[in-house]
C-alpha cells in the first residue's frame, strides 16, 4: 500500500493506522518504520534486476530527461527509457531519479546520463534522447559528448512557436483574462454558479493560464468565452463585485473577440501537442506530419481571420517553421524523419509536397536499411534448412538450376535491402486509424531489415513528457510531509516501472 499509493512511511507510526489494523486483524505486529524502508529498498533492487534482465533482450532503446527541483530544493535529474519488446508493445521505465547537486552545464549533464547508461548497460543500445529546448542539455546530447541522437520535445519546440505569437499582442488579452480568473474570492464563486444556473450555461470553473502548462492559454479562453455573460453579470453586481474592482477587471469587447476568433487555431494546436504526448503508442512519426499539416492548413491565412489572428498565425507559422528545420537539406536525416519514413502510415511523405524531397529522403531510408542483418532479426522465423545433396549427372532440370545457381537465390533476391525498401514504399499505406506497431507486428516477416530500424526508430518518444510526468509523481513523493526523504530514497521511491510494482 504504501509503495503503490506512494505514502510517507511514517504512516506505519500513525494511530489512525494503527486503530485500523488492530481492527482488521488484532494480533497482526505492524512493522517498524525501517523495516518497511528495507523492504522497500529490497523490491526496489529485485525490480530493478528484472528490468536489466529485459532490457539486456533489447536491441534499442530511447531516453527522455530533464531536470526539476523538489520543495526541500533540492535539484533532481530524472531519465526514463523506451522500447519496444517482441510483441511489437511500447514499454516505458524510469531509469533513475537522482539528486544532481552539480551545476547543469552540458558537460556535466552529459556525464551523467552516460553514467546512467552505463550503470544499466545499455551504452551501445541508445538512440536517442530526447529533451526540452535548453541550450545547456541540447549542448549535453551533442555527438561529441554522447553515442546517440538527440531529439528535441516537439511539445516543448512548438509551445516556444506559440509564445512567439502570443508576444505580439495576445499578451496583454492573456494577462488581462488572468487577472480575470483569479477574481475568485468565495463570493463571487458562487455568484457565479447562480448565474450559470438562471443563464442554463454548463457548470464549468474557470481555468487560470500558466506558463509551464501547455495549452492552459487555449482552455482559459475557451472556458472565458462560453462563460462571457455570466461572467459579465457577476461583474456588474455590486453586491459582488466593488465598482474599483470591476473597472480593473472587465476585458474589452476587442479582448472577448479576439479570444473567440483565435480559439480555433488554438484548439488545433493544442491537439497537435495532445497527440504527441502519448506514451502508449508511436508519436515521433507524428512529428513532421503534424508540423506539414500546421504550417500548410491550420496556420495558414484565411480571409475570415481579424488582422489580429492573421498576424499570430504568421509569426507562429514562421517561429515554427523555423524551429523545426522544415526546408534544412538534413531534414531526412534527422531521427524524426527517420521514423516517418518508417512508419507505413507517413511513409509515401505526401507533406513534404515536394519529388526531390522524397527522393532524398527515401535513398536515406535505403542507406540505413542496407547495412542490416535480416538474419538477426527477432521477427525472421523462417529456418534455413541444409541444402539436400543433388547428384551432378541428374538431368532433372530443376534440380540442376537449383544447384548451378545457388539453393537460395530466391532467398536473395527477397532478402536484398533494395527491392525490401522499394517493396516497402510500393504498397499502400494503411489507414491514420491503423497503430503503427500493429501494422508492423503483422509485417516484420516481410520486411526483416526495416522491421529492425523500425523497432529501434519508432521507440523514440516525440516529446519529453515522460520524464516530466514523473515530476507530479515525484511531488505526491516529495511533499510536506517528506521534506526528510533522502535523495537516495527518492530514486527507489520514483523508481518505477511499467508493468511492474511502483515502488
Amino acid at each position: 500500500m504504501i509503495a503503490k499509493d506512494m505514502l510517507p512511511i511514517s504512516v506505519v507510526e500513525g494511530d489512525g493506522f494503527r486503530e485500523l489494523i488492530n481492527f482488521i486483524q488484532p494480533d497482526y505486529s505492524i512493522p517498524s518504520r525501517g523495516t518497511v524502508t528495507n523492504r522497500l529498498k529490497d523490491q526496489y533492487e529485485q525490480k530493478k534486476e528484472e528490468l536489466k534482465m529485459a532490457l539486456s533482450s533489447v536491441e534499442k532503446i530511447a531516453l527522455t530527461t530533464d531536470c526539476w527541483t523538489a520543495l526541500t530544493r533540492e535539484s533532481y535529474i530524472t531519465i526514463t527509457c523506451h522500447y519496444i519488446d517482441c510483441e511489437w508493445q511500447m514499454k516505458s521505465a524510469v531509469l533513475l531519479t537522482e539528486s544532481f547537486s552539480d551545476r547543469h552545464t552540458s558537460e556535466k549533464l552529459a556525464e551523467r546520463l552516460n553514467e546512467a547508461v552505463a550503470s544499466w548497460g545499455i551504452t551501445a543500445k541508445v538512440i536517442a534522447c530526447v529533451h526540452d529546448n535548453a541550450k545547456n542539455i541540447v549542448a549535453a546530447n551533442d555527438r561529441t559528448r554522447v553515442s546517440w541522437g538527440s531529439v528535441a520535445c516537439f511539445a516543448h519546440t512548438l509551445q516556444l512557436a506559440i509564445n512567439d505569437g502570443f508576444n505580439i499582442y495576445l499578451n496583454r488579452v492573456i494577462a488581462a483574462a488572468g487577472r480575470l480568473v483569479q477574481h475568485h474570492s468565495t463570493v463571487a464563486t458562487k455568484a457565479l454558479r447562480d448565474k450559470q444556473v438562471q443563464m442554463k450555461l454548463p457548470p464549468h470553473r474557470l481555468i487560470q493560464s500558466c506558463k509551464t502548462r501547455w495549452n492552459s492559454v487555449s482552455d482559459m479562453f475557451a472556458w472565458l468565452v462560453e462563460q462571457r455573460w455570466a461572467v459579465t453579470a457577476v461583474l456588474s453586481e455590486r453586491t459582488v463585485t466593488k465598482l474599483a474592482d470591476a473597472r480593473i477587471l472587465e476585458l474589452k469587447d476587442e479582448y472577448w473577440q479576439l479570444m473567440e476568433d483565435v480559439a480555433p487555431v488554438l484548439a488545433a494546436l493544442k491537439c497537435a501537442t495532445t497527440v504527441m504526448s502519448t506514451e502508449s503508442e508511436v508519436s515521433i512519426s507524428n512529428i513532421y506530419p503534424i508540423t506539414f499539416g500546421l504550417l500548410q492548413s491550420h496556420l495558414m491565412r484565411n480571409e475570415e481571420d481579424s488582422a489580429r489572428v492573421s498576424e499570430f498565425k504568421e509569426k507562429v507559422r514562421n517561429s515554427l517553421t523555423q524551429r523545426m528545420q522544415v526546408h534544412s537539406d538534413e531534414l531526412p536525416s534527422k531521427p524524426a524523419m527517420i521514423t516517418t519514413m518508417l512508419d507505413a502510415r507517413h511513409k509515401n511523405l505526401v507533406f513534404l509536397m515536394s519529388s526531390e524531397k522524397i527522393l532524398t529522403a527515401n535513398a536515406k531510408l535505403r542507406e540505413l536499411a542496407s547495412p542490416v542483418d535480416p538474419i538477426g532479426s527477432e521477427n525472421e522465423n523462417t529456418v534455413t534448412e541444409n541444402a539436400p545433396e543433388v547428384d551432378a549427372r541428374c538431368d532433372n532440370g530443376k534440380s540442376a538450376l537449383r544447384m548451378l545457381l545457388g539453393y537460395h537465390y530466391n532467398e536473395q533476391c527477397i532478402n536484398d535491402s533494395e527491392n525490401e525498401v522499394n517493396n516497402f514504399l510500393r504498397e499502400q499505406p494503411p489507414s491514420l486509424d491503423t497503430s503503427a506497431l500493429d501494422w508492423w507486428k503483422a509485417n516484420a516477416s516481410r520486411f526483416p531489415r526495416l522491421s529492425r530500424l523500425a523497432k529501434g526508430y519508432l521507440s523514440i518518444p516525440g516529446t519529453s513528457v515522460p520524464s516530466e510526468r514523473v515530476f507530479s509523481a515525484a511531488g505526491l513523493t516529495i511533499n510536506r510531509l517528506r521534506t526528510r526523504l533522502t535523495p537516495e530514497n527518492v530514486n527507489i521511491r520514483d523508481g518505477r516501472v511499467q508493468h511492474y510494482l511502483y515502488l
